[in-house]
């Protein structure tokens, strides 16, 4: 199966792969234009998932194909506020998704990946 590499990075991380029909979003934060979203959990959870769309356009995919995400909270507390904002990308039909409390590597309240079912 071949992989294809999508979007350049200054770490060493590709933001999106397509493996065969799936599309593997690595780790998506809340940071626009180099700077963190301020704010809260709230506007930090509509800034990463707006990263996890581009990126998943980056590889022909779309957040209708998102079968599942895996989600980093700084503090267990903003759970509710997280999942207003990330409902709001999920109307209908939400993905799987797996959700803890982690001590991430920038101060930032969430982290979120996602893989997607996108048959070409």
């Amino acid at each position: 199966m071949a992989k294809e590499v999508f979007g350049a990075s200054y770490v060493p991380l590709s933001p999106a792969v397509r493996a065969g029909d799936f599309v593997f979003v690595s780790g998506q934060v809340p940071v626009i234009d180099g700077k963190v979203v301020e704010g809260g959990v709230g506007p930090e959870t509509r800034a990463a998932m707006e990263n996890v769309r581009r990126a998943l356009e980056l590889a022909g995919s779309n957040l209708s194909e998102v079968v599942k995400t895996t989600v980093w909270l700084r503090d267990r507390d903003d759970f509710a506020e997280f999942n207003k904002a990330y409902g709001e990308f999920f109307p209908s039909e939400p993905p799987a998704r797996s959700t803890a409390e982690s001590r991430l590597m920038i101060d930032i309240a969430v982290e979120i990946e996602a893989v997607a079912y996108s048959p070409r």
